[in-house]
């Protein structure tokens, strides 16, 4: 488990495409600190499990169905990633709960200033917009961030200036994708729901019910 809060930054200094998955290795200082093989590493919100290890950097294998739902296959060489070890059973939660398994990717429409703060606007399909959520968590990228605004076909969000800086959203330019993990916890409320994650939600909570239990 991750909390979305970037530990660094580091670049993708090699990435071996296989027919649907890879291999990569990213350059990194401060995330290995205390890493073994095997542990986890969020890379751009993407959740890696170290394979090897030296003295620069870690390689990872990437699987077909990561390829498949990350914007991991359009990063170049030596693109600039957001790294986070998986947190301490003891570490702080500063930011959201983040599983590091992405949900799909969205499009930068528009990016704009506002004083100190930084605004993406993001594209994304309906399937991912339905658990986004006015002033509920998204991770994009891996950072935890607020959302601002929501509409039927995109989002917002603002950006403080130390995130922009300590983060691969500087990097980041209008028709770029991007990484979109929604709140797990709202994926976890609709089936409970629904009673089955594969067909639309039909909530069985109806304003009669609510009257019938106290709550109108």
């Amino acid at each position: 488990m991750f909390t979305g809060i970037i530990e660094e930054t580091g670049f993708l200094s090699e990435i071996k495409k296989g027919t649907v998955s890879a291999q990569v290795k990213i350059r990194c200082q401060k995330i290995l600190e205390g890493t073994k093989t095997g542990d986890s590493i969020a890379a751009n919100g993407i959740c890696l499990t170290v394979t090897s290890l030296s003295k620069d950097g870690f390689t990872a294998d990437v699987m077909a169905e990561t390829m498949r739902r990350s914007s991991l296959s359009d990063l170049k060489v030596p693109g600039m990633v957001n790294l986070e070890r998986a947190m301490a059973a003891d570490g702080r939660f500063g930011g959201h709960i983040v599983s590091g398994h992405i949900d799909g990717t969205g499009r930068i429409t528009e990016i704009y200033q506002e004083e100190n703060a930084v605004w993406y606007t993001i594209a994304a399909e309906t399937k991912l917009l339905r658990y986004i959520v006015e002033k509920g968590s998204v991770a994009l990228d891996g950072i935890s961030l607020t959302v601002a605004e929501v509409s039927e076909q995109e989002f917002k969000v603002s950006v403080i200036p130390h995130t922009r800086k300590e983060t691969a959203l500087s990097e980041k330019k209008t028709g770029n994708l991007i990484n979109i993990e929604c709140d797990i916890i709202g994926k976890y409320v609709e089936k409970l729901i629904s009673g089955d994650s594969r067909r639309e939600p039909q909530s069985r909570i109806t304003e009669n019910f609510l009257m019938e239990h106290g709550f109108c």
